[in-house]
Order: C-alpha cells, then structure tokens, then sequence
C-alpha cells in the first residue's frame, strides 16, 4: 500500500497548537492515530522532524506522511450470546453482550454486533461506511444491552436522525457504588476527552452538552441500582456522569471503582446494562418499545449485594 502524504502552510489558527490536536484538525485524523506518525518519524515542519508534543508555527510548511489503514471489514463471526429480541423488513433490535463491538473499528479484533449479524444471515442494506452500515447508536464493548441496527436505508435514515433529535427513549440499569444524593436527579454537565488520556472521557468546561436523569430503585450495604435515563448519547456518558458525582459504577476501575467490591460480587466488567428501548417505527411511526433481561454476571452480581456482601 503506498504512502499518503500532505504538504501545505500550517494556519494562523493554529499557530502554537500542539502537532496531535493540530495536524488531526488539518487533515481529520484522530488524535491518536497523529500521535502514532510523529512517533514514526512522519510529520516534518520546515526541515525538522516533530513529536506529537511539539507546537505547530504559522506560516511554516508542514509535511506530513503515513501509510493508510487497510479498509475495515466486518468479519462475519458467530455469537451465540448476542439475543435477536426482535426482527422485521426494516431493523433488528438485538441483546448484546458483554465483549462485543457494534461495529469494527481500528485496534479491535473481537467480536461486533454486525459480524454477529452477517454470520446469522441477516441482510444490512444501508449506504455510509462499511464498516458501519445499519449503525444508528452503539454501546461499549464493555455495556450489554439493547440495540437496534437498521437493515434498511430508508430505515436508517429515519433512525438516524430520530437519535440526533433525541427522541429514542433510552433506558439503563446501573449499579453504582454508595447512594446518590439526592437519589432522584439530573446530572447536567459537559464530556469531552480527559487531559492526557486518549481513551478516557470525564467532565470537562469545553466538553459536549450532556444530560443524565437517574432515579434510585434499589439501595444496598455499598452499592445502589439506578435506573437511568439519557437525554444525550456521548461516549462512556453514564460511567462519566455517575463517578464525577462520586459513585462510579460497580466494576468501572478506569472510573475509579473499588476493585474489592467488585471482586466480591464476582464481577470482570462495570454493571451497566441497557434494559429499554423505545422509539417510532421507521415506517408506521407507531411507538415501539424493547426490554431485555440482565446477563448472568449482573444479576449474580445484584443478588450478592442483596444479601449484604462483605467486603
């Protein structure tokens, strides 16, 4: 596969930004994937070779060279945990569990819901990436829930812009370590990446707009089951939301869960389920709505904080 490379004048809005944030505005790469070719050797300005660290100067002549990713292909790969919970012409609403991708992405080489699909001998006809046809929401790997996938275009369409609007009633259980205070509330503040993380998000002043209603269903010794609903969608939003509020998610140490609690309740993964789904049908428009029951490690997980785990 031959060399990309792209040479042109660092602009004044971007004099003084650091080569990973800069160059991944100037030519839509992720910041990562920056940071990775100027570890390489692969971004030059004015003669001298950069780190992802370094300041951009305005007016200087940037080089920039890598070798492009081979295109993404969803890999049909059975998974016989993934719940088909519901099918018809226009979606597919699944179960997905604990260790599956929705789609393939760089870096992953496990399991995806569409590669779940495709193996089933379902048909997604929709336009957009590969990759990533049919694809109107996604969970992390780590989450297990509902989902729904469109198989048709005008379906996609139609979901698509239905999630963008907020008008897909999303609902999630959460087991999250002590009580929330109050225990009915909304939480309102913005997500953007964490400082010097590339994979972690937290509240942040110039994050994006998010928005969390919770209410508390359940109260135990360390731990209390929330059922959640989410105004907006960003990423890792519920375990962001609840740890900046102080009470990570049972099983979540990237968002600081204590790892005794978790390995009391046998747990590998943060308790956090997706239980209901609901939203206009693509074609008729009547309301639809989905559930789906917790996986084997949640529910075990829950008994054990009911009869009041020791830790």
């Amino acid at each position: 596969m031959s060399m990309e490379h792209r040479i042109l004048p660092v602009p004044d809005g971007l004099d003084g930004s650091r080569v990973d944030a800069g160059v991944s505005k100037l030519l839509g790469l992720s910041r990562t994937r920056v940071a990775e070719i100027a570890e390489s050797g692969g971004v030059v300005l004015d003669g001298r070779l950069l780190g992802k660290s370094d300041r951009l100067v305005a007016g200087a002549m940037l080089h920039v060279e890598w070798q492009p990713d081979a295109p993404l292909v969803v890999e049909p790969i059975e998974v016989p945990e993934l719940e088909i919970v519901h099918d018809e012409p226009s979606f597919v609403v699944v179960s997905k569990p604990v260790g599956v991708a929705a789609h393939p992405s760089l870096g992953w080489t496990g399991p995806t819901v569409l590669g779940a699909l495709a193996a089933a001998g379902f048909r997604i006809s929709t336009s957009g990436q590969p990759e990533r046809r049919g694809i109107v929401q996604r969970l992390d790997v780590g989450t297990s829930g509902l989902m729904v996938v469109a198989k048709t275009e005008d379906a996609y369409s139609v979901l698509k812009q239905a999630f963008r609007d907020r008008e897909v009633d999303k609902t999630y259980h959460a087991v999250v370590q002590g009580l929330m205070d109050p225990l009915s509330g909304t939480i309102d503040a913005p997500i953007g990446r964490s400082p010097g993380s590339a994979w972690k998000f937290a509240v942040v002043a110039d994050g994006k707009h998010s928005i969390t209603h919770y209410d508390t269903v359940e109260a135990f010794r360390h731990a209390s089951l929330l059922e959640i609903r989410l105004e907006t969608g960003r990423t890792h939003q519920i375990r962001v939301h609840t740890s900046a509020q102080g009470h990570p998610c049972v099983g979540d140490p990237l968002y600081g869960s204590d790892p005794r609690l978790a390995a009391a309740v046998g747990l590998g993964r943060q308790w956090l389920h997706a239980v209901r789904l609901a939203f206009a049908h693509p074609t008729t428009g009547a309301r639809v709505e989905f559930e789906s029951r917790y996986p084997d490690d949640l529910a075990t997980a829950l008994e054990r904080l009911r009869d009041g785990v020791e830790l």
